[in-house]
């Protein structure tokens, strides 16, 4: 048996670089036949397997006279994306995509569909107008896909009649059936089109994608799948500062999808194995994509059946195009925003991945959430709400109530937000207890910032299971990867760094090790809990008729108020009098009191007040309370009607307190000693969840000597001084 390298030692260095771009290897145009060999050699994803899967670029391809053939990946690439010259001009870079990703896909359905067209159009042609209304199901059995065309064109007649393509290009579309026409028009086609017509240049487009052979019999599933996702990676580099939005880094789905699959490895090794897999967020795909691929490198014969849903049009018809391109049911990818129109109410998956958008609002479909969320665990939302203007927890919970009751697993990326935002009893404190309480959180890993496109903050991947192994059982790993990546030799977008293979490999490691080390801690659920307790102190206030405190009792609301009546006419102008008069007999008594008198008792004070010829109003009462009272440390603690001491709300503090600990022997500890005269509401007690990831890596690090501070600043100050010097001469 020949071994791997011996099977690639005969072939051309073209061949290798095009199977090292295949499986997503770091390699360059660049690299020598010999670099090439040792990166193919040492990739475990490239199995012979995985290399028989396809003929050899330089094999010859199957026998089709639909267009022009060629000898590899990358020269189809190439080829396809050529197309974007002959748009320069017309288009912006950054839309070149929208008219060579619709054409692949239209090429593409039009070559899956060539064999049985003729069988198609008799059918069509002897049934329409009968008994039977729905003829989709019988019209696709004879086209073995989940689609067809009844149209009489395809690109060969549409290319021999230049003089009417742009009619006849519609009327061919218009041909599909309804889930293939769903993709084209959420492209945005016909306007493409009648952009194209006008710039005179559909029909020269339509000839090139029709002199490229896509005949699945030439280009498998696989491969044709490889090839648009490189047409949309390559789209969205174009447009640079929006990609994000398009395309999700490859090495990052791959790690998350090691997350998902280490676990099971050798459950998904068995024959015919099939699993299921969701992304509420799918975007263009990628995350599916790579699942579905990592699954066919490790076992052949294992089918990974992909679920998704996406709210922007372009990506959704992305995504459904890249999943009928390869053979999986387009029906599968719903559009619609996963908060308020759940595409799949009734699904339960085996793994669900996702890279939702970090920070989105929730605030346009607030009533639906907020509705379903008072249904409790009956609906999607029960453990709680986040803030609006972040619903990364919404796609949480949306994807653990998906969860097969056999067990499921989850990876989804956050920003830091998700981590500790929310105090005790908020949204977030109460979806992060859930998760906990319930013992579904398995790890988080940190990764490195500017890793993706969108946006250089530091994002961290979550992995959720209700299947954990029972030595993770009531266990949280935090892995720290942060400083695992390598820089990229040109940035995209945010995106300056990238994680090799190697990083990928020991982020892996460390998660299948499941071990304590200086990059991966292991964790009790309840070590993330915390009770926050209220700490009060005694409100002690002085009280001094001065003309300082008397001036401040004319600006209190509740004594300017006598002044003015809510009654109209001369009633209320006499009420307005009354309480003028009212305020004057009023500072008339205080008057009386002396002014250099300091009252160490808010009772005496009262009893002062209760002494009054006139009769106070409540609302008055609290005006001179509040006016003439301040806070005095040597006065008498003041009491409530039932001798109650009453706390000051200035003085109000609050301490977390972790959940394995007594409060009343940390209150002791850490508060007592300080504030004697403190106390715990426990009424006030409240339980919270936050997972301090920093706190836990932080590696202290001590300032530099002042001597080697001042001998920097004295270097500066010397070059700085010659610098002046020979500018002024």
């Amino acid at each position: 048996m020949p071994t791997k390298r011996e099977l690639l030692i005969p072939l051309s260095r073209s061949e290798l670089l095009a199977i090292a771009q295949r499986f997503d290897l770091p390699v360059t145009s660049r690299s020598s036949k010999d670099e090439l060999l040792d990166a193919l050699d040492a990739a475990r994803n490239v199995t012979k397997a995985a290399l028989s899967e396809q003929p050899p670029p330089s094999s010859k391809p199957a026998p089709s006279s639909n267009g022009k053939q060629f000898s590899g990946f990358s020269e189809m690439t190439a080829f396809l994306w050529s197309v974007a010259d002959l748009l320069r001009g017309d288009y912006k870079q950054a839309d070149y995509g929208k008219v060579i990703l619709p054409f692949t896909v239209l090429r593409r359905l039009d070559c899956v569909l060539a064999d049985s067209k003729p069988a198609v159009l008799k059918k069509h042609e002897a049934m329409k107008g009968g008994a039977v209304k729905n003829l989709d199901p019988i019209l696709n059995k004879l086209t073995g896909v989940p689609f067809h065309n009844t149209s009489k064109l395809d690109f060969p007649k549409l290319k021999d009649d230049p003089g009417h393509v742009a009619s006849n290009l519609r009327g061919y579309i218009n041909g599909f059936s309804e889930n293939a026409r769903d993709i084209l028009d959420r492209f945005g086609f016909a306007n493409q089109i009648a952009k194209l017509d006008e710039a005179n240049l559909l029909f020269t487009v339509v000839s090139r994608f029709a002199a490229i052979d896509l005949h699945p019999a030439v280009v498998p599933n696989h491969v044709m799948g490889s090839i648009f996702e490189e047409l949309i990676r390559r789209f969205s580099e174009q447009s640079n500062e929006t990609a994000g939005e398009h395309f999700t880094p490859r090495e990052v789905i791959r790690l998350m999808v090691n997350l998902l699959f280490v676990e099971d490895d050798d459950a998904l090794r068995k024959p015919g194995i099939v699993r299921t897999l969701f992304d509420p967020a799918s975007g263009t795909g990628g995350m599916l994509s790579v699942a579905e691929e990592y699954l066919r490198e490790l076992n052949p014969e294992a089918r990974l059946e992909v679920f998704g849903q996406e709210l922007n049009d372009e990506s959704y018809a992305i995504c459904k195009a890249d999943m009928m391109i390869k053979g999986q049911n387009p029906g599968n990818i719903v559009r619609g925003n996963s908060f308020s129109e759940d595409g799949h109410p009734d699904g339960r998956f085996d793994y669900m991945l996702s890279n939702p958008p970090f920070g989105v609002e929730w605030k346009k479909v607030e009533k639906a959430i907020r509705g379903e969320a008072e249904a409790g665990y009956a609906g999607r939302f029960g453990a709680g709400l986040p803030r609006i203007n972040d619903g990364s927890f919404l796609f949480l919970q949306h994807m653990l109530s998906k969860m097969k009751k056999e067990g499921s697993r989850v990876a989804i990326v956050f920003n830091g937000s998700p981590l500790f935002t929310g105090d005790a009893g908020s949204g977030e404190s109460e979806i992060r207890r859930w998760i906990l309480d319930n013992d579904w959180l398995e790890a988080i890993i940190a990764l490195p910032d500017q890793l993706f496109y969108n946006t250089g903050i530091s994002t961290y991947i979550w992995v959720v299971t209700n299947r954990k192994p029972v030595e993770r059982k009531g266990k949280v790993q935090l892995i720290n990867g942060v400083e695992l990546f390598q820089k990229m030799r040109k940035s995209l977008g945010n995106k300056r760094n990238e994680l090799a293979p190697e990083h990928i490999a020991a982020l892996t490691k460390l998660y299948g090790d499941f071990a304590e080390g200086e990059q991966s801690k292991v964790f009790d659920n309840d070590d993330f809990g915390y009770r926050r307790i209220v700490v009060e102190r005694p409100l002690r206030l002085s009280f001094q008729a001065s003309p300082e405190r008397l001036e401040r009792l004319k600006e209190e609301s509740g004594f300017q108020g006598l002044a003015s009546s809510k009654k109209k006419g001369a009633a209320g102008e006499r009420e307005a009098q009354e309480g003028r008069e009212l305020q004057q007999a009023i500072l008339r008594a205080l008057g009386r009191l002396d002014p250099a008198k300091v009252y160490r008792s808010r009772k005496l004070f009262e009893e002062e007040l209760d002494g009054f010829p006139v009769k106070l109003p409540a609302p008055v009462r609290k005006a001179i309370l509040s006016a003439l009272g301040e806070r005095d440390d040597a006065a008498e603690v003041c009491r409530d009607a039932k001798g109650n001491v009453e706390p000051d709300a200035d003085l109000r503090d609050y301490e977390n307190v972790p959940l394995k600990e007594d409060i009343h022997a940390y209150f002791d500890r850490e508060v007592r000693p300080h504030v004697a005269d403190a106390w715990i509401d426990e009424s006030k007690t409240k339980v919270g969840y936050e997972i301090p990831f920093t706190r836990h890596f932080y590696k202290y690090k001590p300032l530099r000597p002042l001597a080697e501070i001042e001998a920097e600043i004295r270097t500066l100050e010397a070059e700085i001084q010659g610098m002046l010097g020979e500018v002024v001469g």
